[in-house]
């Protein structure tokens, strides 16, 4: 594959991992070995069906825990440091045969910054939602999270610069998606903190 298909390929593979680490893994190990795709370096032993099994275990669990309010914020919370460094650990592998190892670690940390930049603003959508009590628009979010990874793995296989191109798209709107959801968040927030504040009285 040329520079741009192997950037996109890394891009693609780091915002999946970022919205779904377990989704990414499975998916990339089935795709491998059923020949829809060639895993660069070492990461041919994602199709092992060990690998292939702890990770469809994991997402199965993953997939229940995202669709209850609350808990999936908790779930989120739990993997912010475990998705970015997934997406890292794939790309470090993936980049094994790189001789350059200066290029090799920048990459590395692109990989990582954009599974962060994925897992927050998927973990931010979620917070705002809980705001909300009915549970059916969670179900909703994570079930159009699995499809958009599943779309961004077969961009990978099929049209890597076109999943590059996206990735790079998400991040640009995502900082004001971010910067919005924030200020949102913390309005709700102090809102609900004067709700619950007694109100002084005077004896």
């Amino acid at each position: 594959m040329g520079i741009l298909n192997n950037l996109g390929v890394v891009l693609g593979g780091s915002w999946a991992s970022g919205v779904n680490l377990y989704l990414t893994i499975a998916g990339l190990g089935v795709a491998d070995r059923a020949g829809w795709i060639d895993l660069p370096g070492k990461l041919e032993v994602l199709s092992h069906p060990l690998v292939i099994f702890i990770a469809v275990l994991l997402f199965l669990i993953e997939f229940f825990a995202d669709k209850i309010p609350y808990v999936d914020s908790a779930w989120d919370s739990f993997h912010t440091a475990i998705r970015p460094a997934g997406a890292a650990v794939l790309t470090f592998m993936a980049l094994s045969d790189m001789n350059n190892q200066a290029v090799q670690l920048s990459i590395v940390l692109l990989s990582g910054a954009i599974a962060l930049d994925a897992h927050l603003t998927k973990a931010t959508t979620r917070v705002a939602i809980n705001t909300s009590p009915e549970p059916f628009t969670n179900i909703g979010a994570s079930v159009t999270e699995d499809a958009l990874v599943l779309v961004a793995l077969w961009l990978i296989m099929t049209h890597p610069v076109i999943a590059g191109v996206l990735v790079i798209s998400f991040i640009v709107f995502s900082i004001w998606f971010l910067k919005t959801m924030f200020r949102f968040l913390r309005k709700v927030f102090s809102f609900a903190g004067r709700k619950i504040t007694p109100k002084n009285t005077v004896s």
